[in-house]
């Protein structure tokens, strides 16, 4: 889809991804209202469709990752406190925050010319690397837990080792892109950084509503949401640095 079908296709593959992952999300403010789930997840594509419209303007565009750089930094402080329980509003705006950004972000990833499609590819390797690093690396060596009261399974050893991984997929992608190393790795190990903070806002919705998994459409692996939950967060931290230091600007869609 990404690299033989129209860009259209994968546009309508993220946006219905991150609908689901919305629906997911509306669990954690009321597991059995389905119509307060339905009417988020509306809130959401709304959210989604006039972003989009509004990411057409270079300006408006970075000006929607700031504050989704804003409130992953906010959440990030939230987290280091150790929160007790949060509200249904709270929940709901962290929802809207965490997805439509990130939604757009990667559509908009998409649209670039002439790589659009190994850019993507690209941004989402470099956030992923950062999840199996760490599961690896968690697995073989962790021994330091990052936030036991979050995510007991994580651990400081597992998050060296996907920042890593993320550096070298980095490193791999800025040669093929002809992009300079050592501006992209940089970039690639902040927004690794963030994914982390995505992964645990997320975790620790899940505790607070006593769920184990956002969803069972993946059969071993949870829901949507479990699978974009860092990229939620890692993504839009990437795209931005890209943009501010000129390797994306040149390739701004029209």
């Amino acid at each position: 889809m990404l690299f033989w079908l129209p860009p259209i296709a994968t546009l309508a593959l993220i946006f219905a991804a991150f609908l689901v992952g919305a629906w997911e999300w509306s669990a954690f403010l009321a597991r059995d209202r389905r119509g307060l789930r339905a009417a988020f997840v509306a809130l959401v594509g709304l959210g989604i469709m006039v972003a989009w419209q509004a990411s057409e303007v270079h300006a408006d565009f970075v000006l929607l990752l700031v504050a989704a750089g804003v409130w992953w930094l906010a959440s990030l402080l939230w987290i280091a406190r150790g929160p007790g329980r949060v509200g249904a509003v709270f929940i709901a705006v962290a929802g809207l925050a965490a997805l439509i950004p990130a939604a757009v972000a990667l559509g908009r990833l998409r649209l670039f010319e002439p790589q659009g499609a190994w850019l993507l590819l690209f941004a989402l390797a470099v956030i992923m690397a950062a999840d199996v690093g760490a599961y690896f690396a968690g697995h073989r060596w962790g021994r330091l837990k990052l936030a036991p009261r979050i995510s007991p399974g994580k651990t400081w050893e597992g998050v060296l080792g996907g920042l890593a991984l993320s550096a070298l997929v980095a490193w791999g992608g800025a040669v093929l892109l002809g992009w300079p190393a050592f501006t992209v790795i940089p970039l690639a190990l902040g927004a690794a950084a963030f994914s982390v903070v995505g992964d645990l806002v997320e975790s620790l919705l899940k505790r607070h509503s006593g769920l184990k998994d956002s969803g069972q459409l993946l059969p071993g692996h949870g829901g949507v949401l479990d699978r974009i939950d860092s990229l939620t967060a890692g993504v839009p931290i990437f795209v931005l640095g890209l943009l501010q230091v000129g390797l994306l600007s040149a390739r701004w869609p029209s």
